[in-house]
């Protein structure tokens, strides 16, 4: 966005520093500083060295920006950060592409296959939480990292990798999304210097669009059930589609198993943080788990017993969504509430900054899962958290049900003693607030009540 390209009725976030502008703050505290921007109106304009950007700080505009996903789309400096893993994914393609792509993958994620994938949830779950020993201290990030990282490769893949390459995910996408805020805000002068960072950073990416591409050529040999058997064969040439090409299928797989992964391990870590941080909720959420499960994992019939469950899940995504930080641009002069955009303005709306909102949420830094009960005023989920419109989450329901099954499946069959220093964040939030390591010493939940 140019010096001159600034919404006509956008408010201009005091403080700027010449060069800099607002990137000492943001780099200092982002989500503190996103989050003061809500009081001065609903579009602010900040400035981050050479990137001027309208931060979106009100719910209706927020949807608004999201329906017209072809006026505001996918764009901007994270996205720009995002492609250069996910390439041209679902989740980081332009408008022009996302239809066909979406009309490819979304009977796959068709609500009718959920009970068959919730099987595969299970097995998984319940094969996780067999091998934890009373008494153990145990880093629930990486446990639940390792439990989803298997139901996505049962479920979307239908094949397995080794465990070495598993591992060598896992550290590689933590190194490349805890990286991408800080090289979206930096010249790309700095990015492209040989710095131990940004040669860390070159690597893992290198090595993790490797290892689906590794799997991308396994399943055209050998193509297996699961989402990635039906993309290899599932289109219409009648309809104008064409099929997937290699490229193609990495970009993916790489989008599916970054986003299947990170965005349920962090919202069911953050959920037994809270509950173990609120014993009043914490035992109302055992009670509910030891009722419906007994010492069993949680199955898909089991879904409608466990509301309590399901909104303690959805208040740790209001208080730590997973994507705290989202990017668009204006692909015309287009009009925003009362606001008028100039084509190629870069905008950003915030889950984190619009869950804090006193407004919507009263006291809103309080862990009060009943904002989502039935009669509650919370809606049906966090503002924006899975996105809007058509760019909406394709497996928001997926991943939703996952994190159930797996919060009840730990709170019905173990008590989580998490210690003053169990919890490490990164000093600076990567591209989800996921915690980096979560500590707890796991005790055997008494035994179940008739």
């Amino acid at each position: 966005m140019s010096a001159t390209a600034s919404a006509a009725t956008a408010v201009r976030a005091p403080g700027a520093l010449p060069v800099l502008g607002h990137l000492g703050p943001f780099l200092a505290s982002p989500l503190g500083f996103l989050r003061s921007l809500a009081a001065l109106g609903d579009l602010v304009e900040v400035q981050l060295a050479h990137q001027r950007v309208l931060v979106v700080c009100e719910p209706t505009l927020t949807r608004e920006l999201l329906t017209h996903d072809r006026a505001f789309d996918k764009g901007g400096p994270l996205y720009e950060r995002m492609r250069e893993l996910a390439g041209n994914g679902l989740a980081t393609c332009p408008a022009a592409d996302h239809r066909r792509q979406r009309r490819l993958i979304q009977p796959t994620f068709h609500r009718s296959r959920l009970p068959l994938y919730a099987r595969t949830m299970t097995d998984r779950i319940e094969a996780g939480l067999t091998g934890w020993q009373p008494g153990q201290r145990i880093d629930l990030v990486a446990e639940l990292r390792s439990m989803a990282a298997d139901i996505l490769l049962s479920t979307v893949f239908g094949a397995a990798l080794k465990p070495q390459t598993c591992d060598s995910l896992a550290a590689d996408l933590q190194e490349i999304m805890s990286a991408i805020p800080r090289r979206a805000v930096l010249p790309a002068l700095l990015n492209n210097l040989p710095t131990p960072a940004n040669l860390r950073y070159r690597k893992a990416h290198r090595r993790a669009r490797g290892n689906m591409a590794e799997l991308v050529r396994r399943l055209r040999t050998d193509p297996a059930d699961g989402l990635f058997g039906a993309l290899l064969g599932g289109y219409d040439p009648q309809a104008g589609d064409r099929p997937f090409t290699d490229t193609e299928l990495v970009d993916q797989a790489v989008t599916m198993y970054a986003g299947g992964t990170e965005t349920t391990v962090g919202a069911v870590c953050w959920a037994l943080f809270q509950a173990a941080r609120n014993p009043e909720a914490g035992q109302r959420l055992t009670e509910e788990c030891r009722s419906a499960l007994g010492s069993r994992a949680a199955e898909w019939d089991d879904l409608a017993r466990l509301p309590y469950s399901r909104q303690v899940l959805l208040e740790a995504i209001r208080l730590n969504p997973p994507g705290w930080l989202v990017t668009r641009t204006a692909t015309s002069d287009a009009q925003l509430g009362r606001h008028r955009i100039p084509a190629g303005t870069t905008l950003a709306y915030s889950p984190y900054l619009l869950g804090r909102l006193t407004d919507q949420y009263p006291n809103p830094d309080r862990f009060d899962p009943d904002r989502w009960s039935a009669d509650g005023p919370g809606g049906r989920g966090p503002a924006a958290a899975f996105g809007g419109g058509a760019r909406q989450c394709i497996g928001e329901e997926f991943s939703l049900a996952e994190g159930v099954l797996m919060l009840a499946s730990v709170c019905a069959r173990w008590q989580l003693r998490i210690p003053p220093d169990g919890l490490r964040q990164p000093r600076l939030p990567g591209l989800t607030l996921n915690p980096l390591h979560l500590y707890a010493t796991v005790t055997p939940v008494s035994a179940p009540r008739p």
